[in-house]
């Protein structure tokens, strides 16, 4: 009976949840009660608050559904291949996923253009931000290896070089997102990437 019971507390999440992200997207966070999701996803406002503290809580508990790209930038996915590739593998892996999927890209929609991280939210930004530096120390690190064992010598510091290289790789995935995907992510923003490092003196495995 207790298996049951979780299960249906389980899917009852899991309906707020995909409620919460269709109201987000189409309403934009700050114009979206707990009332709204709790319409949608056909429950009640006691049900929102048994799962969820606050409306907050709710879309950190949406965005903890999807990896974000930062995330799957730092992990250890590629972490056995020599630097240069593992920096273009993670990338290429996160363009190719988010190509695959609609509603990823509707989910960085809504938490790109159609909420403001202040008040309750500011929070999640901060993590966001945390995230961000992450990636970005990662990305040095990697040039500054791949440099070594090619021997190129970097016209920038590898901190520079990581900079350019994540704004790249921040930019595209914004303008895939504000156009809602009109473009091929993985093919576009494979071939910019490459570019950049080539630009950097890089010799790539193509």
């Amino acid at each position: 009976m207790a298996r049951r019971t979780k299960a249906e507390a389980d899917e009852t999440r899991t309906k707020l949840l995909d409620a919460a992200e269709e109201v987000f997207f189409e309403k934009g966070v700050s114009k979206t009660s707990l009332g709204d999701i709790a319409l949608r996803a056909g429950a009640t406002r006691g049900a929102v608050y048994w799962h969820f503290k606050d409306k907050m809580d709710v879309f950190v508990s949406m965005l903890g559904r999807v990896c974000l790209p930062f995330d799957e930038i730092c992990d250890d996915r590629y972490a056995e291949l020599p630097p240069l590739e593992s920096v273009r593998q993670s990338i290429r892996y996160v363009f190719e996923s988010l190509d695959q999927g609609e509603r990823r890209r509707k989910v960085f929609e809504t938490a790109l253009f159609k909420m403001e991280y202040v008040g309750e939210l500011a929070g999640v930004r901060l993590q966001h931000v945390e995230s961000s530096f992450e990636a970005r120390d990662k990305f040095a690190r990697d040039l500054r290896a791949a440099a070594a064992e090619q021997s190129v010598q970097l016209q920038v510091s590898a901190e520079e070089a990581a900079l350019g290289l994540h704004s790249l790789f921040v930019g595209l995935i914004h303008g895939w997102t504000l156009t809602e995907g009109s473009f091929s992510l993985l093919q576009v923003g494979s071939v910019s990437v490459d570019v950049y490092l080539s630009g950097l003196g890089f010799r790539l495995d193509l």
